[in-house]
């Protein structure tokens, strides 16, 4: 199979922002699109129309990823549905920035279950289908393992569930090597702009983000490259996206006039507005 033929994709949490960014931009070349979210079914609906106008073909399916059994099912209909798995993205998260002395365990759970744990059976479940595939993907969006004290210090819970999913992507990558299933994670260099931020962050935050697209053209290129080329690796979206001869960035920002605020978990880039405890509602 070459790189651009069809392929099926699960991408969970795909009913709005960067889930549903890079299911549409699969879904262009025509792929099989599997979405896996808890989303409002109005939301859900406009999802499948727009994946479907796109050019894709769709599977929806209405699932708590923090239910091992759901996972199962996710699986299980996609191979009745589409027959195979070719790429696999661990997309949801809760949106939790409590610091540890105000994180309910309640909230501590729902972190740790919609991404590290949710990420980690679903990879495992998949992992029998995307050994058989020609070119099988996993990835994680997830940031690049940076301990510095302040992503530790602010939002505790939060960092722990992303961290858990980078931790996967390093295990699984040498785990899954012989299987030649490449596995690797994607995080954008600003903040992305989706409804969560929206509810998160201030409005400053918001103007000095991108869209979500940058980072379904970085996962598109990404699950072009092949097993040998690029696995156990943390990927940015901006920095994959200049290797491929991309220089200009500007379609992507909210506000082209606002200075970009960087995500967090990274170094800061020059020219970039730090991501502070103060931007946080």
């Amino acid at each position: 199979m070459s790189k651009n033929e069809k392929r099926t994709v699960i991408i969970t949490g795909a009913g709005q922002g960067i889930g549903q960014a890079i299911a549409l931009r699969f879904a262009a070349d025509g792929s099989n699109i599997v979405i896996a979210s808890k989303d409002n079914p109005a939301q859900i609906q406009e999802t499948v129309e727009k994946i479907q106008s796109a050019g894709g073909k769709i599977l929806s399916l209405d699932v708590d990823v923090r239910n091992s059994d759901e996972l199962k099912r996710i699986v299980t209909e996609t191979i009745a549905h589409f027959g195979s798995i070719d790429i696999l993205v661990n997309n949801t998260s809760a949106p939790c920035f409590n610091d540890a002395l105000h994180t309910s365990p309640e909230q501590f759970d729902l972190i740790i279950s919609t991404s590290m744990r949710a990420a980690f059976f679903l990879a495992q479940i998949c992992f029998p289908y995307l050994k058989k595939a020609p070119n099988p993907h996993i990835i994680n969006i997830a940031p690049p393992l940076n301990l510095d004290v302040q992503w530790l210090r602010d939002h505790l819970p939060f960092s722990l569930g992303k961290f858990g999913m980078s931790l996967c992507t390093l295990g699984m990558s040498a785990e899954f090597k012989k299987a030649e299933i490449a596995v690797n994670s994607l995080w954008p260099q600003t903040n992305i702009a989706t409804q969560r931020l929206k509810d998160h962050l201030s409005p400053q935050v918001y103007a000095g983000s991108r869209w979500p697209s940058i980072m379904a053209d970085a996962a598109y290129e990404l699950a072009r490259r092949t097993f040998q080329e690029a696995t156990g690796q943390f990927f940015i979206d901006e920095t994959l996206l200049r290797e491929t001869g991309m220089s200009d960035f500007s379609r992507y920002a909210v506000d082209p006039t606002q200075p970009l605020v960087q995500t967090l978990f990274l170094p800061l880039k020059d020219g970039m507005i730090p991501i502070s405890r103060e931007l946080f509602l």
